[in-house]
């Protein structure tokens, strides 16, 4: 898969993955290439191995790179395969080669969570992996806090795919938007459905999903409502979807990957508890909410 081809795969839906784990609480590949292999079928554009929803920061080097094996392995070519890198620079580097090797067509760079981390050095922190693996890599920025110019020189690099923008900061957003508006970069929204209606509107294409785990049809059904700047459709399927997302956001977003990997088991893929400090399940109560959610949804067919 070549740059522009990669791309557009992330203009469509990036699906993170969820991690399954067995009993014991390690890495379950037979389960986990069943919950790969179920987003690549229902047709999700990029698959992101490693991503925040497959726990990617409880994870170490070497599950991570098992997990690229597995994902690649159960997607077998059907969607654009990304794989997640970060942490400390030279094990961003390490891992990004192996992704190379086992056959990725990307790799996704977490922003650097070192509390003392300078903007333009964080910028300088992904360059240095763009430059040292020959592979279109996707930047993942969580903070609002780094000047347009800086973003705008990590957006216009020729080894950078993608920016995905994961920060409420619209204004931020729009005003990096203008300033490579002659320019190749590609703007992703990485806070998933919710807000990919106004980011839609700025200019930004695709978005980031852990939807995409549950109901993979409910997330392309947003995506191709946006793509047809049907906003009315898309609000309307980003309402029966928020429900779900308010569930993950509990817990200052401690349930985010919990939610996910509850519903999975009530939808018959029991992929474990979720590593600490994320919360490693739900209670009673919102077990029963949840499943209340998935039943609305079973009785609510999506428009066409």
């Amino acid at each position: 898969m070549n740059v522009e081809q990669y791309r557009t795969a992330l203009r469509g839906v990036s699906g993170v993955h969820a991690t399954a784990y067995d009993r014991q609480g390690e890495i379950d590949p037979g389960l986990t290439a069943r919950i790969v292999s179920n987003i690549a079928d229902a047709g999700i554009h990029n698959i992101v191995s490693g991503g925040n929803t497959g726990e990617f920061f409880s994870l170490t080097q070497a599950e991570t790179t098992r997990l690229y094996d597995i994902a690649i392995e159960a997607n077998a070519g059907k969607s654009a395969l990304t794989a997640a890198v970060g942490r400390s620079l030279r094990e961003a580097i390490a891992t990004a080669h192996a992704a190379k090797s086992a056959g990725a067509d990307g790799i996704m760079v977490h922003q650097p969570r070192d509390p003392f981390a300078a903007p333009a050095s964080q910028i300088d922190y992904f360059l240095a992996i763009a430059n040292a693996v020959d592979i279109p890599l996707v930047a993942y920025i969580r903070a609002d806090n780094i000047p347009v110019a800086e973003l705008v020189r990590l957006a216009t690099h020729p080894a950078i795919a993608g920016v995905k923008f994961a920060a409420g900061n619209l204004m931020l957003l729009a005003d990096c938007i203008r300033a490579t508006r002659d320019t190749r970069a590609t703007w992703i929204c990485g806070l998933a459905e919710r807000w990919a209606l106004p980011f839609h509107a700025m200019g930004a294409r695709g978005f980031t999903s852990g939807l995409v785990n549950v109901a993979p049809e409910r997330s392309l059904a947003v995506w191709r409502a946006l793509e047809a700047a049907d906003y009315v459709l898309a609000r309307h399927l980003i309402d029966t979807i928020a429900p779900f997302e308010d569930m993950r956001a509990k817990f200052h977003d401690g349930a985010n990957v919990t939610v996910v990997k509850e519903a999975l088991a009530l939808r018959g893929l029991p992929a474990g508890k979720v590593r600490e400090p994320g919360l490693p399940e739900l209670d009673d109560a919102d077990r029963q909410a949840l499943r209340r959610i998935l039943d609305t949804w079973a009785d609510t067919p999506l428009p066409g």
